[in-house]
């Protein structure tokens, strides 16, 4: 919807325009700007990551400066060629406070302002959301967010794995991996967890297959691009010292 207040089109959403004698009336910006604003407020992304962009993106570390320079532009590589049918997912890899949920969300959030819809989810909270949609009284929100991880466009998961195994956990997100697989529904996932096929070391306690099961991994590496990123210090310290 136009804004009421608009200084261009007066609300009406149309802004008046001549070219070679003929007048003719363009979309104003401000529709753009406030369909803008309901994607990105229908998205869930966190407020700490509302601003998370390529361009603020800090690679610059003495050791690990290089791979991590090379990790983001891969990611942006997917951003700027998204819709790709044969891979059309995303899985960014690597230890804790490298920078995975920054890079996915910078990706999300230029697929908004292309006008692509897409969700973030916090893999514990969608799955303990899911749980509570067995109670009734809990209301519909959680009921939907089965729904919601299965049907919107672009999903994001982030940090992949992080919930305990149990058999329900494993069916769950594999009912959800292999539903955007066999739809070439786009996915966007983050994990700290290894895997031998990416080049984990053995020496990692658990992999990625030990907490979303064997078919889940599958089709994740079958619908995903794969993004590792370098064992770099703490991206999130380092950002909370240059604030």
């Amino acid at each position: 919807m136009p804004k009421a207040d608009c200084k261009w089109c007066g609300g009406t959403g149309w802004v008046v325009s001549e070219r070679d004698g003929i007048s003719g009336a363009d979309r104003c910006r401000c529709v753009a700007d406030a369909r803008l604003d309901e994607l990105e407020q229908s998205s869930q992304v966190p407020r700490n990551y509302r601003n998370a962009s390529f361009d603020s993106f800090d690679a610059l570390d003495p050791v690990y400066g290089a791979a991590l320079q090379g990790a983001m532009l891969q990611i942006k590589g997917y951003a700027n060629n998204y819709p790709v049918t044969e891979k059309p997912g995303l899985l960014i890899v690597g230890p804790p406070g490298t920078g995975k949920t920054h890079l996915a969300v910078a990706a999300l959030r230029q697929l908004l302002a292309r006008g692509h819809e897409a969700v973030f989810f916090d893999y514990l909270n969608l799955l303990d959301r899911i749980r509570s949609s067995y109670n009734e009284a809990l209301g519909a929100s959680n009921r939907e967010a089965y729904r919601t991880a299965l049907e919107t466009e672009i999903l994001l998961l982030d940090d992949l794995g992080a919930h305990r195994v149990t058999d329900w956990v494993q069916d769950t997100v594999t009912s959800i991996v292999t539903h955007r697989c066999n739809h070439k529904q786009a996915l966007i996932a983050t994990s700290n967890l290894s895997d031998p096929k990416i080049g984990g070391s053995p020496d990692y306690r658990i992999m990625l297959e030990d907490r979303i099961g064997e078919r889940a991994r599958s089709r994740l590496f079958e619908m995903c691009l794969v993004v590792r990123m370098p064992g770099a210090p703490d991206y999130r310290e380092k950002r909370s010292v240059i604030r």
